[in-house]
């Protein structure tokens, strides 16, 4: 194969491994190279990148930087938080959800420039690799796929960093160690390796790069307001943002007061087990205040279905299959479900805490006092529960008859 590929379109951090990805498919496959990097919030001055491929001989037209932050939150974040995601009921899928973006924008690269293939930094035994895959296939079934951690005998991070010292790649080093594997985005950032890899040992402090400690936030709470319309997020305490500055002000917030921190030993699809330290303090507000509000917001039966779905929706984005028509037919029934997820929820945040003060919608809330009050009421019959709880109970009262024990 390495014949036949003439140029590859390279998904490109400017990190470790794809900078030392780039020079070894420019030595292994001797073909023309393009870097495409996603701007998705990360966080990192992303004009560093440009000038490290520069360095690294590639060509200014080659060099591909794309703003996706409000595409990433308003077509991948804010569709996945209608549906309350989550995997394996803590994760909150901050890189899964980003690699379809990443890898829709580099398949069209791929198009724009007339590439045979495409080329990513996710390693054999992760998830990205099929997330990646997944997504250029969608969209470009011919392109041809390198994935050097497949191909390589470059398996630890100390050789990767002998790599570059014999290359002269400059990278960034944490006190003479390989770094912690890190992905970050404007939903998350995620820790792997080092330490964490024995999941009896506790993450080390300094690790966390975002949140402070909820020992350490702030001694006073702070009490927020969000106001939804049709299950996105609009406007926080009155002020109405795009969707990126929304979710940057919700990571602000939770930063601050230590909110969104994670440790947990999750399933990887490919069938191991993986620990792993995440950060999503914005993420872990906003599924708290969409859940409120749908709580007087959404029908029961609706809501139960919903929750009855959300695994199989996560699963379906841990996986890598955001682009499979059985996530498409179930974010149909999820959005359509969103119509009345509209209103204003009160949060209260402290030391680590999201806590829910009030919910109100004016138009959509099916609460109803006048029902649901323990004072006298002029609405509900309580005579009408004896037949209720009867013919819910007649197949038991059936069962007791003919003498089965239970």
């Amino acid at each position: 194969m390495k014949n036949q590929i003439k140029k590859v379109v390279l998904a490109y951090s400017g990190g470790l491994d794809t900078s030392i990805i780039l020079k070894w498919l420019q030595d292994e496959y001797k073909c023309e190279v393009v870097t495409f990097t996603a701007d998705i919030g990360q966080g990192e001055e992303l004009e560093s990148a440009r000038k490290k491929a520069l360095s690294l001989g590639i060509k200014e037209k080659n060099i591909f930087i794309k703003d996706l932050k409000e595409e990433f939150v308003k077509d991948y974040v804010f569709p996945m938080f209608r549906a309350n995601a989550i995997y394996e009921g803590e994760y909150l899928l901050g890189t899964s959800i980003a690699r379809p973006l990443i890898a829709k924008t580099q398949a069209q690269i791929a198009i724009q420039t007339k590439a045979d293939a495409v080329s990513h930094g996710a390693t054999g035994k992760g998830n990205d690799q099929v997330r990646f895959e997944l997504g250029y296939l969608a969209f470009n079934p011919d392109l041809k796929i390198i994935a050097p951690w497949r191909e390589w005998d470059l398996n630890s991070r100390e050789k990767l960093l002998a790599y570059a010292k014999k290359h002269n790649i400059d990278i960034s080093k944490k006190k003479g160690k390989s770094p912690y594997s890190m992905d970050a985005n404007l939903l998350h950032i995620s820790y792997e390796g080092l330490v964490l890899e024995d999941p009896a040992h506790a993450p080390e402090e300094d690790m966390w790069r975002w949140t402070k400690s909820p020992k350490k936030a702030p001694n006073e709470s702070e009490i927020i307001e969000l106001e939804f319309e049709k299950g996105d997020l609009v406007k926080i305490n009155g002020k109405k943002l795009s969707p990126a500055k929304l979710l940057e002000k919700l990571n602000e917030l939770g930063a601050k007061h230590g909110i969104g921190r994670l440790d947990i030993v999750e399933n990887r699809f490919v069938g191991m087990k993986s620990r792993g330290c995440y950060e999503t303090p914005g993420g872990s507000i906003l599924l708290k205040a969409h859940r409120a509000i749908e709580s007087i917001t959404l029908d029961k039966e609706a809501a139960h279905l919903k929750d009855e779905l959300m695994p199989r929706y996560a699963k379906l984005i841990y996986n890598g299959f955001w682009f499979s028509p059985e996530r498409i037919m179930l974010q149909a029934l999820i959005d359509e479900s969103q119509k009345h997820v509209n209103g204003k929820v009160k949060l209260e945040l402290y030391k680590g805490n999201v806590m829910v003060i009030g919910r109100e919608s004016a138009k959509d809330s099916l609460f109803n006092a006048a029902y649901s009050t323990f004072e006298e009421d002029e609405v509900y019959n309580q005579k009408d529960a004896a037949g209720f709880i009867k013919l819910n109970a007649l197949r038991l009262i059936i069962a007791g008859k003919s003498g089965r024990k239970f």
